[in-house]
């Protein structure tokens, strides 16, 4: 039975190990005085600094969560090994020899699970690089040299070819004392029907290292085109390796991202290649998985991430469709960071390995260089696709948007958002965007606090006055009250179904265009195709089951019925000046709208070169703030005044 590690030699790892040292691996630590460093906590999440090192008594304490202790403490809280395998490990680091009771010195004697994992993943890594020179890696090579890529880069990311066969690296671990369940443990070999065989056969392999350079896994992309595997194989989540903490090229990227304050986010082992080979050092990509809230922790640790230190972190994505949701996808975890984050987004499709091969190492800088503010990034892939020329496709850009820029933590950019949103559309109405905003925040706040799902930024929550989520549900759509222009759409169309003599004819004047809610335009459009408020069966008793058989769908058929059966706001009773009122509000409505349109449209049309559309525009203008003017003076009688 192998005996204890001899306690002179546990000292010796103690004191040769310093906390400094091993904390820099994982965090980046600044000067607290008195000797002493600190840095964000690798133990809980925090947004200032509480966790501090003493260089001088070699010994660790967050003033945070309260844990502390000396250099081997902080390795097993970290790393979750046991306190024979932290010794060995700071052993094999710092070169020390250990002895053991009861047998003396036996490497690998006492060696825990994490070190034996750890030392086969060496070794393959070593026998993987070697095989790259093989003959039968020249359609590897080759893969490296179309991408830009010699063999001094291969060297430098320690790349590697896994051979055709099905043991060869089985065989060859076995010769170096590794077990058959040590192997299928660390994802090295699956379980074959005669025994474990190569998990990587016929690839490109790229080792995965940890923050502290510690060979944990392997990437391997498919070369050949009897492959039936996937792309791109990774190693299996195994004791050593657990992909939604890693980060490829953390281990070469930490000491810039500490020194330059920034990461750069890329989606691929090329990628991440390219970067550092055109002199962009922070480049780093996640390992078969989307980017999230481990991988934040690790690097909030390494760019002091909080209050007192901000940083940069920039995400790089392909600039088609699938690129632009990856971004969005990163916008939802964006504020989990303090430091100031990015999008650069290549136009061209190209990513940043493509774009170094096509247009060499300035080009990559460049798209980092032109990096833009991720809300800025979301807002604009929001309201992309609005017809921005129509006051309807400005509403939907305002709704698309809103839930955007209402999910932003900080105030002040809440609102300075608001205001740069109103200038996109063109509504030249602070006031009015900000207050939908804020409105929008509100709704985002009161489902958070009754703990409902769906409060993240970019979706609207679905609250009264919003359209449903899944329109095909004939779930019921009620306007908030605070939303006076549908409250009275949604009057107007009740005393259409319930009452039409009271709004004959001036209902039948008033365009489906009027009503801006989707499911109040679809029940508009259903009374016109039955005949209109003036029609014959308007006044029978079979006027609403007639509007019902004109509509589309069993949604719109639903919103009829539920307003045809709803009380009238306020009224048991309904009369012609309570019908009136609510005519002349939605008028006064549709009214601001197309006011608002005209004066968006005449800040996009040159007075010179376009003198005649400028006044044709301007007298539009002109006409619809008269009538707006008469609505509100003389009510009912201006309905049918020129412009409305």
């Amino acid at each position: 039975m192998a005996g204890r590690i001899r306690e002179e030699d546990v000292r010796r790892v103690r004191e040769t190990a310093r906390i400094a040292e091993i904390a820099e691996q994982h965090l980046q630590l600044r000067n607290a005085g008195g000797g002493n460093f600190k840095g964000l906590c690798p133990f809980h999440d925090e947004k200032s600094p509480s966790f501090q090192v003493s260089p001088a008594k070699n010994l660790w304490y967050c003033f945070g969560c309260g844990e502390g202790g000396d250099v081997l403490d902080f390795v097993m809280r970290l790393d979750h090994t046991t306190f024979s395998e932290t010794v060995e490990r700071l052993a094999q680091q710092y070169g020390i020899e250990l002895r053991y009771e009861e047998g003396g010195y036996t490497p690998g004697r006492q060696q825990g699970r994490r070190t034996r994992l750890v030392e086969a993943h060496k070794i393959a890594a070593r026998w993987f690089a070697d095989q790259l020179g093989s003959p039968e890696a020249e359609t590897a090579r080759q893969f490296l040299a179309d991408r830009g890529f010699e063999q001094d880069a291969a060297e430098r990311f320690a790349l590697g070819y896994a051979p055709k066969g099905w043991e060869n690296l089985v065989r060859f671990l076995r010769g170096k004392g590794f077990t058959p369940q040590e192997m299928l443990e660390g994802g090295l070999a699956s379980e074959g029907r005669n025994g474990p065989m190569d998990r990587f056969r016929g690839r490109l392999i790229w080792p995965i290292r940890d923050i502290t350079g510690d060979v944990i896994g392997f990437g391997a992309r498919k070369l050949y085109d009897d492959d039936n595997g996937p792309k791109y194989l990774n190693t299996p989540e195994t004791p050593i390796y657990k992909k939604s903490q890693v980060l490829y090229g953390l281990d070469l990227a930490k000491k810039e991202i500490a020194k330059s304050g920034r990461a750069v986010i890329v989606e691929g082992y090329t990628d991440v290649m390219a970067c550092h080979l055109a002199g962009a050092g922070t480049a780093i990509a996640t390992c078969g998985t989307s980017f999230g809230d481990e991988h934040i922790k690790v690097l909030r640790r390494l760019l002091m991430d909080s209050g007192e230190f901000r940083g940069e972190v920039i995400f790089t994505f392909d600039g088609d469709a699938a690129g632009q949701k990856a971004a969005l996808r990163a916008f939802e975890e964006d504020q989990k960071f303090v430091t100031r984050t990015f999008v650069a987004v290549e136009p061209r499709g190209l990513d940043p390995c493509d774009l170094r091969l096509a247009h060499g190492d300035e080009a990559v800088l460049g798209l980092i260089d032109a990096r833009v503010p991720l809300f800025e990034f979301a807002i604009k892939s929001r309201i992309e696709g609005h017809d921005l020329s129509t006051a309807e496709g400005r509403v939907a850009a305002l709704d698309a948007a809103a839930p955007v820029i209402a999910g932003i933590k900080d105030q002040a950019l809440r609102h300075t958002y608001a205001v740069r949103l109103d200038s996109m559309l063109g509504f030249l109405d602070e006031r009015f965007v900000v207050a939908r905003v804020a409105q929008v925040n509100r709704w985002q706040r009161e489902r958070a606090a009754r703990g409902e799902r769906g409060t993240h930024q970019g979706q609207i929550p679905a609250q009264p006055g919003r359209q449903p989520q899944a329109p095909q549900r004939p779930a019921g759509f009620r306007p908030d009250p605070r939303d006076m222009c549908q409250a009275v759409q949604r009057e107007v169309l009740k005393l259409a179904l319930q009452a039409p003599a009271l709004v004959a004819p001036a209902f039948d004047h008033y365009e489906v265009d009027e009503f801006t809610a989707q499911p109040y335009a679809a029940v508009r459009a259903a009374i016109a195709v039955a005949g209109g408020v003036c029609c014959e069966l308007a006044q029978t008793p079979n006027w609403v089951a007639e509007v019902r058989t004109a509509a589309p769908d069993d949604t719109v058929r639903h919103m009829v019925t539920e307003l045809a059966v709803e009380s009238v706001h306020r009224t048991a009773d309904p009369d012609r000046a309570y019908a009136d009122g609510n005519l002349v509000r939605l008028r006064v409505f549709s009214a601001e709208r197309r006011i608002a349109d005209a004066k968006s449209r005449l800040l996009r049309i040159d007075p010179v070169r376009d003198a005649d559309e400028y006044a044709l525009v301007w007298q539009e203008l002109t006409t619809l703030e008269t009538y707006k003017r008469a609505l509100l003076d003389r009510g009912a009688e201006a309905l049918y005044a020129p412009g409305g």
